[in-house]
């Protein structure tokens, strides 16, 4: 526990996970939102004059997926929140700030996207743009290292909306399991995730940029089999649009260079098993009327 951690967002998905996580094997400071506003620059410098800090992982986000309660102001929040920390650079020895693939903008993925594809488009959606935006300036900053996972999935995630476990959880109240539209995706588990960013807490990096990905992609509907494979139920698999969607893949092998037990981890097909274990333990705790409208 010799180092101190400071984790932004760690009341989020992957925030929690990296605090569960990483705590006794680090000191981890994670303050919640009324504990420090990371949109207010005073607050921020007062946190690093009163903290000392070793590693910064930035995970915060505004959301703007379709179920926050608040999608407004979302460009100005996220990059008002990294660019509050990174004026602060001096006060701690890197930041490891989490991206995700939708700095390649939507509109013009290609499969297996390397990290130089960055910036050959500019996103037009907004969590797009805010990301880019970040991992534009980042790029100035020698002490950032930017992760760009593209699917993760994992306990503590909004399972409402979260394509693996809302077809667990939609498994779990026999509810027929629907897709928008069957597309290839690079999932990785959120347990792998960490282990990649506490690599890069002990290590320096050979490069700025990493995408975080799998070997493999996967499909939607194979993903879907699983979840009843594993349930043991007979239910309907529904597609609301035929054919295939554009592919959210990127290529790992910077990123297996670094780290060579990459090439171990799958595509999040086993973890499949442990997270539907963890949904059925909590069942009472879902709402199963929440479920009946795809959002």
């Amino acid at each position: 526990m010799s180092r101190t951690i400071f984790i932004t967002g760690g009341s989020g998905f992957i925030g929690k996970n990296l605090v569960e996580q990483l705590s006794g094997k680090y000191k981890i400071i994670a303050p919640l939102h009324h504990e420090l506003e990371l949109l207010d620059e005073d607050d921020v410098n007062s946190f690093f004059r009163t903290h000392d800090i070793d590693v910064v992982i930035h995970c915060a986000t505004k959301p703007g997926h379709r179920n926050t309660p608040d999608p407004t102001q979302l460009i100005y929040s996220n990059t008002r929140m990294f660019i509050n920390l990174l004026r602060k650079s001096d006060c701690y020895e890197k930041m490891i700030l989490l991206t995700s693939g939708a700095v390649y903008d939507m509109r013009h993925y290609q499969p297996k996207m390397t990290e130089d594809y960055f910036d050959v488009h500019m996103p037009i959606d907004e969590t797009g743009y805010s990301k880019y935006l970040c991992a534009k300036y980042a790029e100035q900053i020698d002490n950032v290292i930017e992760l760009r996972p593209f699917g993760v999935f994992g306990k503590y995630e909004d399972w409402q909306i979260r394509f693996i476990s809302n077809m667990i959880c939609k498994a779990l109240f026999d509810l027929p399991l629907t897709i928008k539209q069957n597309r290839r995706f690079d999932y990785i588990y959120v347990d792998d995730l960490v282990m990649v960013v506490r690599h890069f807490i002990e290590n320096q990096p050979h490069h700025r940029v990493y995408n975080v990905t799998p070997d493999d992609t996967i499909e939607l509907k194979t993903l879907a089999e699983k979840v009843l494979k594993i349930s043991g139920k007979k239910l309907d698999i529904c597609i609301a649009k035929p054919g295939m969607g554009i592919e959210y893949s990127g290529c790992n092998e910077r990123l297996k260079v670094e780290i060579p037990e990459i090439s171990k981890i799958d595509n999040g097909f086993a973890a499949i098993d442990g997270l539907y274990q963890w949904y059925r333990d909590r069942r009472d705790l879902l709402d199963r009327n929440s479920l009946l409208l795809d959002k």
